[in-house]
């Protein structure tokens, strides 16, 4: 049986106890199976800084030497992040409209009171950080990504094998995270469990609801993703009808959507825009596995959803300033995370403690997240192939002319 499988197996075991037992069960539930939730979540809690932190590294050195990689390089990180930025925009949109989670009113031990906006110009002053150890120990997210980020470039800038052995480092420490990660996510059917089991006690069926409204909005959110910004990419920019595009790469969405492994499916994703797509071996082989590394577009849209969603059931009205703050975090924090075990789950936390939301949110979502999962790898395949596509009819523009 899959980890999914078992998650699974556990939200529909926790409802079915849950109903069961009723409220009267509340105090034996809290004294002896809560505790046990909130371990699982502070076992992620755990993970989070280590994991951004050495993927990050590990993401910006795997760039190599920023001169060589110039042109295409830049045109085609700044097309993943842009996309990345969008698609968590379309999912506050869809999010707001759909409004999953209203109705369904959770109580939380986590105070969350709204802060007053600061400016922008003190948001760029925050995100540097005075003492990354510090941020680290607070888990303050932006400065550590920004500290992670020029630890990379610092790495690229030295060369030679005393940059080799770095890498070697950070990508040894990043692999050590990677198998604790995947440890904790082994023991996510007992934490969803325990964690959902005091929320259906006290809530009833009305906890059910919700989570079909869930994924309705990151469904619906993908679909409109991918037509509105893959086929204006791919028929302005691209040298493609959308209908070719799309058609050219469905053998690997429809791999994607089935594994939920974007790493999985990268060598079909490669023959696809190869073979039909026309895509040049020099650019593929370079576009697609960095997009497998830092493109999200999928997870990017699913951040914004179930962070509205975990909103909305704690009561919690998000301000601007937090809806930027996760765009700007999310958007940042996928160069490094995308090759994670469970990297939609560990950036949606990542971001639901950047704002301050109640990471006890994330058991409810963790119970679908298969189903969630299959949509977000999807797109994130379909974007690597949309951004590819991009950057080789640019790239034949710009050798002709020259």
């Amino acid at each position: 049986m899959s980890l999914s499988v078992k998650i699974f197996v556990a939200l529909v075991a926790s409802v079915v106890v849950g109903l069961i037992a009723g409220p009267n069960s509340l105090g034996f539930v809290n004294w002896w199976i809560a505790p046990i939730g909130t371990i699982f979540i502070n076992l992620i809690k755990m993970m989070i800084v280590p994991v951004v932190f050495t993927s990050l590294v590990v993401g910006m050195t795997s760039l190599g030497d920023t001169k060589k990689l110039g042109r295409i390089g830049i045109k085609t990180v700044a097309l993943y992040l842009f996309t990345t930025a969008i698609a968590i925009i379309i999912g506050f949109g869809v999010a707001g409209i759909g409004h999953p989670g209203v109705g369904l009113s959770l109580a939380s031990d986590a105070a969350v009171t709204a802060k007053e906006a600061p400016s922008i110009m003190q948001v760029f002053v925050d995100m540097v950080p005075k003492n990354p150890v510090d941020s680290m120990a607070k888990a303050q997210i932006l400065p550590i990504i920004i500290f992670a980020l020029f630890t990379g470039v610092g790495i690229i800038k030295v060369g030679g094998e005393r940059a080799q052995l770095l890498m070697k480092v950070f990508d040894a420490l990043a692999e050590v995270c990677y198998k604790i990660i995947g440890i904790i996510m082994e023991l996510a059917p007992i934490g969803v469990f325990c964690l959902l089991l005091p929320v259906v006690c006290k809530n009833g069926p009305k906890v059910l609801l919700p989570l079909l409204s869930v994924i309705a909005c990151v469904a619906i959110g993908c679909v409109i993703h991918a037509v509105a910004v893959y086929s204006t990419l791919s028929r302005l920019w691209g040298g493609h009808s959308p209908l070719a595009f799309f058609k050219g790469v469905s053998e690997a969405m429809m791999l994607a959507f089935t594994t939920c492994s974007s790493s999985g499916t990268l060598p079909v994703t490669m023959k696809n825009c190869q073979e039909n797509l026309g895509v040049s071996r020099e650019v593929s082989s370079f576009v697609l596995p960095l997009g497998a590394t830092i493109n999200m577009d999928g997870t990017a849209l699913y951040m914004g959803v179930c962070a509205l969603f975990i909103a909305n059931v704690f009561g919690i009205d998000l301000t601007m300033s937090q809806m930027g703050m996760i765009v700007l975090t999310g958007t940042l924090a996928s160069i490094g995370t995308a090759g994670v075990p469970g990297a939609g789950f560990i950036m949606l936390a990542m971001v639901v403690q950047t704002v301050g939301l109640p990471m006890e949110g994330l058991a409810l979502v963790a119970g679908i997240d298969r189903v969630l999962d299959m949509c977000r790898t999807c797109l994130n395949v379909t974007g690597d192939a949309a951004v590819s596509v991009v950057v080789d009819h640019t790239e034949r523009k710009y050798q002709n002319a020259a």
